[in-house]
């Protein structure tokens, strides 16, 4: 009888022993995920670093304070605040939108979800001088590449600017994400003679120097030839595109340039 008391105490001590290192380690686990949460960026605001590198949060998430239509004071019904997106959700009574500030040089940062088939843009250096956004300010085109059926491709400077051939594909380079899925657009518009470049998902598209003769060459072999104020700013709105299809942005960031900031493309 005392053999099998000690024999059950001695399990009993064995059983506690297991049960509190399956504790120690299920807490491990999860103070893992926390941080793991925690060390994610929450969407539309700034991290400490962006803060002090200068960034600015064009959109907060939860309002449409910072947006109007182009050349108008507010915002048509077709724009909503969804899911903390900004969002076209009705192409017919959207239209173009553009931030209630001007910027020269800069660095964007900006996140789109593009519905099928579906066709937009950002829109930079815009102002009220032509009777369209596009107008004035040159657009980076935005669409899922799959359906849309303008030819020219996300991440290209309409009808100005393209990646070059992927050898792979034999066709320009391609590095967008399939509808549903977000997509991470850079633009970096800097003071000539230093360059300006497009990424797309990390993946540099191509560089141009703002207004120089490569430029304008391209834009008089251009649709926008006859566009007397086309590219012709060197500060402007920047602008988004919600008449050709619904899509959603979120984590629009702005980093103003200093004209004489030497920042080359990677």
């Amino acid at each position: 009888m005392k053999c099998s008391l000690m024999r059950w105490t001695a399990g009993l001590a064995l059983l506690m022993l297991l049960a509190a290192l399956l504790v120690v380690r299920l807490g491990g686990v999860a103070a893992a995920d926390d941080k793991g949460k925690a060390d994610k960026a929450t969407p539309n605001q700034l991290t400490d670093a962006e803060k002090k590198a200068g960034w600015k949060l064009l959109f907060d998430g939860k309002t449409l304070d910072g947006w109007h239509n182009f050349k108008k004071d507010d915002v048509k019904p077709g724009w909503k605040v969804v899911d903390g997106t900004l969002a076209c959700v009705d192409p017919k009574n959207a239209g173009d939108i553009v931030t209630a500030d001007k910027f020269d040089w800069f660095e964007l940062s900006i996140e789109y979800n593009i519905s099928e088939a579906g066709n937009s843009g950002i829109m930079f250096h815009v102002t009220n001088d032509g009777n369209a956004i596009w107008a004035t300010g040159p657009e980076i085109q935005l669409e899922d590449n799959v359906k849309a059926k303008d030819p020219e491709r996300c991440g290209w400077m309409y009808a100005l600017y393209k990646p070059e051939i992927d050898p792979k594909t034999n066709k320009p380079i391609d590095t967008t994400k399939p509808v549903g899925e977000w997509n991470h657009i850079r633009l970096v518009v800097a003071a000539p003679p230093a360059k300006s470049w497009v990424e797309v998902n990390g993946v540099k598209y191509y560089d141009f120097v703002w207004n120089s003769d490569d430029f304008k060459e391209r834009v008089s072999k251009s649709k926008f030839k006859d566009m007397k104020n086309f590219a012709k700013f060197d500060s402007g709105f920047i602008g988004l595109q919600g008449d050709h299809g619904s899509i959603a942005f979120r984590n629009i960031k702005l980093r103003p340039i200093k004209a004489e900031e030497k920042k080359e493309s990677k």
